[in-house]
């Protein structure tokens, strides 16, 4: 008799546990892109709830995301640039997940409130050197950006047409340090993922329009760039990787990809 409670209790026990199980449990790696970080974290979260599998997010940078990738060492790179030929031709796809607004910001004590992409330009570049030059104070300009490898900056420089032109006084590591150095500095400018941006600085209209779901959307704001996950052509995608690349591409995904500040792409 007492075997039998035995085997019986174990039994219970046994699809007590099985119950339990519920939802899989699978992981997916991600690496890349700082900017892409409110639209991975809120995109991670649904799809955990949804699932039961969770989404790694390692925020690295574009350029190194897109080597993680090509190395094998993650699922999905991010970036917030389109690839390049030469990175397509190592065997690496790109497909837009969001559409981003880069915003220039300024330190919320500087009178300037409009620029044109061509003043941003030479400000960047140092042909103009002093806020008074546009209306504003007396006081040099303090140029902040992003490292070398960031997508962010790379979409800055393709749009103003300042690549290996700009003269930076920092370049920063991530979209919150850009962030964080305008709103320390009453003279600084900076460029930041319009997702990430919150009320410590103050976000410039450029050439009168002003940064917004509406105007990134319809393209009458000049300084955008995608938000992409990279994926290998010769390693397809599995298992719960597969399944967030499907969810994250879908038109379920917008409402999320919205909440997150982003835009989302035309289905």
């Amino acid at each position: 008799m007492k075997k039998m409670l035995a085997l019986a209790l174990s039994a219970v026990l046994m699809l007590g546990a099985l119950a339990g199980c519920g939802k899989t449990t699978g992981t997916v790696s991600t690496d890349g892109s700082t900017s892409m970080e409110k639209v991975m974290e809120i995109l991670g979260e649904v799809f955990r709830e949804k699932t039961g599998n969770t989404v790694n997010y390692n925020p690295t940078g574009s350029g190194s995301g897109i080597q993680a990738v090509s190395e094998k060492r993650c699922d999905i790179g991010l970036a917030s640039r389109n690839l390049k030929d030469e990175e397509k031709a190592n065997g690496l796809t790109g497909t837009v997940v969001a559409i981003d607004g880069i915003a220039i910001v300024v330190n919320k004590e500087n009178p300037v409130s409009d620029l044109t992409v061509e003043q941003i330009a030479k400000l960047y570049t140092g042909e103009i050197t002093n806020w008074s030059e546009l209306g504003g104070n007396d006081a040099p300009v303090v140029r902040i950006g992003r490292e070398a490898a960031s997508g962010t900056r790379d979409g800055f420089e393709s749009i103003t047409k300042t690549a290996e032109k700009c003269l930076y006084d920092q370049e920063l590591t991530s979209t919150g340090d850009v962030i964080a150095a305008v709103a320390g500095n009453a003279n600084a400018i900076g460029y930041a993922s319009l997702s990430a941006v919150g009320d410590t600085v103050k976000v410039l209209s450029v050439g009168g329009v002003t940064p917004s779901e509406e105007t990134v959307q319809n393209g009458t704001y000049a300084i955008q760039r995608n938000f992409v996950l990279v994926t290998r052509d010769d390693t397809p995608l599995t298992g719960a990787a597969k399944a967030f690349f499907d969810f994250a591409t879908s038109k379920e995904a917008d409402e999320y990809i919205i909440k997150a500040g982003a835009v989302p792409v035309v289905h």
